[in-house]
């Protein structure tokens, strides 16, 4: 992003922390093709045929940004963050939601395997699983657990994650290695959830 354009979105960001709804709208138009970048990331990993789409996702994040009073950034590395972690929230809901409808709700009673192609894995069950995992991640080791989010779900680089919380990009480099290991040993039942 341009010099100019990167000051636009933080001053726009530091208006919206002190109270100016609009300049939130501003700030989103401009920052629109990252949030955009930020949304495929996450359908990058989604099953092809989800329901939900990029740009419904940015919308839904969005809502969710009009509801919290009093925030400041700053830069706009923060506010990418926060409405990565939102989309993320947006995706659990979502996969929580195609659960519940699996177990009842108002859908034509059918079972798992009946709904899904045999050997197709059930993607909500999984996603949520992987966020259980995340936030007991979280719990242990919060950093680690920032940077898979940025990493995997942003879209982040290394650099631009480094800076987003103020650690090295080797530093970045070395906790995700660890943190992928613990992941993968937590979703593979290796480590006691």
């Amino acid at each position: 992003m341009q010099a100019q354009l990167l000051n636009e979105v933080t001053l726009l960001l530091e208006r919206w922390g002190g109270g100016d709804s609009a300049a939130l709208s501003q700030a989103t138009e401009l920052l629109y093709p990252e949030l955009h970048r930020i949304a495929h990331s996450y359908f990058s990993r989604e099953r092809f045929d989800h329901t939900l789409q990029p740009t419904a996702l940015i919308h839904e994040a969005y809502v969710r940004l009009l509801r919290i009073d009093h925030l400041s950034f700053e830069n706009r590395r923060q506010f990418l963050g926060l409405v990565a972690r939102l989309m993320r929230q947006v995706l659990v809901d979502h996969a929580r939601q195609v659960q519940a409808q699996r177990r009842g709700g108002d859908a034509i009673h059918i079972s798992t395997e009946e709904a899904a192609p045999a050997g197709v894995p059930d993607h909500a069950s999984r996603f949520l699983e992987l966020n259980d995992v995340l936030d007991q991640l979280g719990r242990i080791n919060e950093r680690r657990a920032k940077i898979l989010e940025l990493r995997y779900f942003g879209g982040f680089g290394v650099e631009e994650t480094g800076e987003l919380l103020g650690v090295s990009a080797a530093t970045v480099s070395r906790e995700q290695r660890m943190a992928e290991a613990w992941l993968h040993e937590a979703m593979h039942g290796g480590l006691q959830t």
